[in-house]
């Protein structure tokens, strides 16, 4: 034990550099070092081991302290995503908070109200238009075509019904193929996000609208059934052309409500939303119908129908729409809307009006135009037409404002004021009934000059002495011209006032011939008051305006109307034009068993063409041109106006008993001509005074009935309108002492 434990000789340090055994500090030294490769070489060349190789291993190093190979490198891949989702769904809960929190509070979110609709019905109760922002009213989901909502859900929100506003899996299948095919291919938006968006949001795609969808999402879910949100989509939905709501749409593609869509026509409609201005009918039905096929296959997957409907739908000529809505109701539709804030101020809730219009009249005037302007337009230049229809009151039974509503929205009938040149000439003959004339009154068909006028006959052609009612009939301008001036012009414009005309007139000598502008419907209805009797025919189409819930907003007034003719006038008068039917400028309007009045109208250069008359039973009027004033090819108002004037008024008379025309019979006109001086000299120089037809020089070659009153004055102050001895006196309201011709006595004239 003493021998084991003696010690060994001491060693003093040496800091000499070249000496090896002074004193070395290594790494094994260190409290935390470990020992080096080199320090384990050297104790292995003194002890002769060699040192115990590591368990762990150079790649055990590198693989970390836990395991090697693919499992430890799927084991931090699930720890580093489980970390990832952990910070990303604090991330998206941060922001939903933050978004949220600049949205209002929920307890004010409250569905905004519909636009205002505005539901037009025909006199039997029909509707034939919606006017308003969204284009149709808002029908409840049981009411509409059960194929509208099938055909939605199948291709929007297959999960409609078992979601609670957003669709876990549909988001997902959708970000899926959009990854796959490197574009957006499909929307992961439900029905009810697709309403939050509609109804609150805009439509610009940012984060923070995403997340407000989906906030008012769950708030719809919560606070609403899916039946209600459901009607809520479809009710305001964009459908294209302008139309939102399941209604407008049908409407406006099918011509149809939307509780009679077929089949094939909900799967047009689910088929727009996916792009409603891109895949419109009316802009690109072979787009639209492949689209609506697919429909049809989302429904077959789903088990909503069969293979044999889906080939029944299939089998369907595609809807062809036009770019506009189509239909002459439509020109009422726009009439309607114009005056309704007149009756009721400004529209602010649902409403329905109640008109006057008759949809199978409507239908008969637009399509007898048609046929009209296609067999003859082209041929003719006429490129227009334009109708009017009223009854004994001024109600419109028929408006057609122009060829083509899809085409023009213009409305010809209403808005546009052209000269109506002859047919005029009654309002000039009626007031010179109301001083003294009558039918049978003889004026002489020769020229005539006023002031540096020369008014001229159509043909060209003088005929010497004829009676007022042959004037009428034939339309001689001169003897119109002659009776303005015994009247008196301003007596022709208010007594044309009176019975309806509101356009401004132009109260000199050419008023005659009808050079005043007024609208085709202020004329028709002027001539009204012949076909009633003398009685104001005041034109309207609403008759009632109610809410939606029945109350009465509005209702006219126009049953009781003040006389505005003296019904011996009116006799005498309907006498006269029922002649221009029967032997003169208008016997292309003729009617088999029917009685029938009226006037054509042509203005200078062919550029209008007029046909107003009526029956017992209707006034129409019938207006042919180009919008342009461009000139028609000898189109005159006895042609083309008074053929289409027959055929629509046959057709509108079908299966009515005829009668008589008032004044026609049982009242009958009186032939004396009261307040004329008659003497001996009277008659000789009535007979004999009258200047040769060559003492005025000829008047300018008039292409039509009424030539242009131009040159010189026609105001009296300037001398305008003095005539020549033989013409007549201008007078005021009493009658005017004239010369007369032995006929005249004889006859009563």
């Amino acid at each position: 034990m003493a021998g084991k434990s003696r010690s060994r000789p001491r060693i003093d340090p040496s800091f000499s550099s070249g000496d090896d055994d002074g004193i070395r500090v290594d790494a094994s030294d260190r409290v935390s070092g470990r020992p080096s490769t080199k320090t384990a070489a050297s104790r292995k060349a003194k002890s002769g081991k060699a040192p115990r190789r590591s368990l762990k291993g150079r790649g055990g190093r590198r693989g970390g302290g836990g395991g090697g190979g693919l499992f430890g490198f799927v084991r931090s891949l699930v720890y580093w995503c489980i970390v990832a989702g952990i910070w990303g769904a604090m991330g998206v809960g941060g922001l939903v908070l933050y978004y949220g929190s600049r949205m209002p509070n929920a307890t004010s979110w409250s569905i905004p109200e519909r636009p205002p609709n505005v539901k037009i019905l025909a006199v039997d109760g029909d509707t034939f238009a919606n006017r308003g922002a969204t284009g149709g009213e808002a029908i409840a989901l049981e009411d509409m075509s059960p194929f509208i909502p099938q055909a939605v859900m199948a291709i929007e929100d297959r999960r409609f019904y078992s979601h609670f506003g957003v669709d876990p899996l549909g988001l997902a299948r959708a970000v899926f193929a959009n990854v796959t095919s490197g574009r957006m291919v499909q929307g992961g938006s439900t029905l009810t996000q697709q309403l939050a968006k509609n109804l609150f949001l805009s439509p610009e795609r940012t984060l923070e609208r995403k997340v407000q969808e989906v906030l008012l999402a769950f708030w719809l879910e919560q606070k609403y059934s899916k039946d209600q949100i459901l009607a809520m989509y479809l009710n305001r939905v964009f459908f294209g052309s302008n139309a939102y709501g399941v209604e407008a749409a049908s409407q406006r593609y099918f011509n149809k409500s939307a509780r009679d869509v077929n089949l094939g026509e909900a799967a047009l409609l689910a088929g727009l939303l996916k792009a409603p201005s891109r895949l419109s009918p009316a802009r690109d039905p072979k787009a639209a119908e492949a689209r609506a096929q697919v429909v049809l296959g989302a429904m077959r997957e789903e088990g909503l129908i069969t293979d044999d409907e889906v080939k029944t739908a299939m089998s369907q000529p595609p809807t062809k729409a036009k770019s506009f809505w189509s239909g002459a109701q439509y020109y009422a539709a726009d009439l309607v809307m114009d005056q309704l804030p007149g009756l009721v101020g400004t529209v602010k809730q649902d409403l329905v009006v109640e008109t006057t219009l008759d949809l199978d009249l409507e239908k008969k005037a637009e399509t007898t135009l048609a046929a009209i302007l296609k067999e003859s337009g082209t041929k003719s230049r006429a490129s227009q037409a334009a109708l009017v229809s009223v009854d004994a009151t001024g109600a419109i039974r028929a408006l057609v404002g122009g060829r083509d509503y899809a085409d023009s929205q213009f409305d010809r009938a209403v808005k546009a004021k052209r000269q109506p040149g002859s047919a005029f000439k009654p309002f000039v003959y009626a007031a010179a009934m109301e001083i003294g004339r009558t039918p049978m009154s003889i004026r002489n068909d020769a020229p005539v000059r006023i002031g540096k006028w020369t008014p001229e006959n159509y043909d060209q052609k003088y005929r010497g002495e004829v009676s007022l009612a042959d004037a009428l009939a034939n339309s001689l301008n001169t003897i119109a011209a002659q009776l303005v001036m015994e009247v008196g012009p301003p007596q022709v414009a208010k007594l044309a006032h009176r019975l309806g005309i509101e356009s401004e007139l132009q109260a000199n000598a050419s008023i005659a011939l009808g050079t005043s502008e007024v609208s085709l419907l202020e004329l028709t209805s002027a001539y009204a008051p012949f076909m009633n009797g003398g009685f104001k025919a005041t034109p309207h189409i609403v008759k009632r305006v109610l809410t939606t819930e029945g109350k009465v907003l509005y209702e006219n007034t126009y049953d009781n109307p003040p006389r505005v003719l003296d019904p011996e006038i009116v006799s005498e008068m309907n006498q006269m034009m029922v002649g221009v039917v029967e032997r003169g400028t208008g016997k292309n309007a003729k009617l088999k068993g029917w009685q029938v009045a009226g006037k054509s109208g042509t203005t200078q250069s062919f550029r209008d063409a007029l046909f107003v008359g009526f029956t017992s039973n209707l006034t129409t009027g019938v207006w042919f041109g180009n919008d342009d004033g461009t000139s028609m090819k000898k189109v005159t108002g006895g042609g083309l106006p008074a053929k289409a004037w027959a055929t629509y008024m046959a057709e509108a008379h079908e299966g009515l008993t005829p009668s008589p025309i008032f004044g026609t019979k049982g009242i009958q006109p009186s032939f004396e001509d009261p307040g004329i001086q008659r003497t001996i000299g009277d008659v000789i120089s009535g007979a004999f005074g009258r200047k040769p037809a060559d003492v005025y020089p000829d008047a300018p070659v008039a292409d039509a009935e009424m030539p242009p009153a131009q040159g010189g004055s026609m105001d009296a102050a300037d001398g305008g309108l003095v005539p020549p001895a033989d013409v007549g006196q201008t007078t005021g309201a009493t009658p005017p002492t004239r010369r007369t011709t032995l006929f005249d006595i004889l006859t009563g004239g």
